[in-house]
């Protein structure tokens, strides 16, 4: 099986541009024809392959650019910074974002590391942020295998969980396995941090407070966390809060809304701390970004 066949498939689903959600739970397709600039955006577990044009990602200043030899695992929630800057009607992005669910990365990460006696757990590290991946054969073969059921309505009801479960059986035994495996094996502190941070964004949250959910100590759980985000949590905590206000305000809710839905009390702090990351205010950024859908 190539990527052709999966490029000639994507394109059967999705003749024009936009990002459609599929009959397989938490699977979209997309093409892109016009360039996009990297605007603020929050990535959830997900894996995005890639099959014509280029993407970027961009992860407190690290740019990652990719295209259809390398696919993208996001392995936490992150604010990110996306676009597709080279996409054209004549060079189309086509692909497709695959979510990862948690339980199910859990129990396959503890399949795996009982299968090989523990010996692939990769012990001492906190999860990589962001990670590219080579495309390989078992990757392309899952992928392929998994937007096939797309044609047939009964194959699709029967054996999707099946093979979304093998596909990301090979992403954690990919060249990203590694990164995938520290995030939803037993040393996962970090990663459930972030998912108690998204679940609690219009909270007052501290470091210690952070710390005292993974029981770890204040300096180390600071160390291990940038380490694995490249952004100390106080910083992650703003990039999440700003970066959702901006999306929300995109969407078209007043500033006074989007500051208050991500747990900002004061409308001029928000402000200043808006305009001091994006280089505009808010309202400036509602005048230039209030467009019907963006592919992040």
């Amino acid at each position: 099986m190539s990527k052709d066949q999966i490029k000639d498939l994507i394109e059967r689903h999705l003749s024009e541009a936009g990002l459609v959600d599929t009959a397989l739970k938490g699977v979209q397709l997309f093409r892109v024809t016009e360039a996009m600039p990297c605007v603020p955006a929050v990535y959830e577990p997900t894996v995005v392959a890639i099959l014509s044009g280029s993407k970027e990602a961009v992860l407190d200043g690290e740019h990652h650019v990719y295209g259809s030899d390398q696919y993208l695992l996001c392995p936490m929630t992150l604010p990110v910074e996306a676009g597709t800057p080279q996409a054209s009607e004549a060079d189309p992005l086509l692909g497709a974002v695959i979510a990862l669910d948690p339980r199910m990365m859990r129990e396959l990460t503890m399949e795996i590391e009982t299968a090989g006696g523990g010996n692939r757990q990769s012990r001492g590290g906190a999860p990589s942020a962001l990670a590219l991946a080579s495309w390989d054969a078992g990757f392309t073969q899952a992928l392929m295998r998994l937007l096939e059921l797309l044609d047939n309505p009964i194959d699709l009801e029967v054996l999707g969980t099946g093979r979304l479960r093998e596909l990301c059986y090979t992403v954690l035994m990919g060249e990203a396995g590694a990164a995938a495996r520290r995030a939803f094996g037993v040393g996962n502190e970090i990663a459930r941090t972030i998912d108690f941070l998204s679940n609690h964004l219009k909270e007052q949250v501290t470091i210690d407070d952070m710390a005292d959910h993974v029981g770890m100590s204040r300096a180390v759980f600071h160390r291990r966390f940038k380490e694995a985000t490249a952004m100390s949590p106080i910083q992650f905590v703003k990039s999440m809060r700003l970066n959702n206000a901006a999306m929300k305000i995109a969407e078209g809710k007043t500033v006074s809304e989007a500051a208050w839905d991500v747990g900002y009390q004061s409308s001029s702090q928000f402000s200043r701390e808006f305009k001091r990351v994006y280089g505009q205010s808010p309202r400036q950024w509602s005048q230039a970004t209030q467009i019907p859908e963006r592919l992040n």
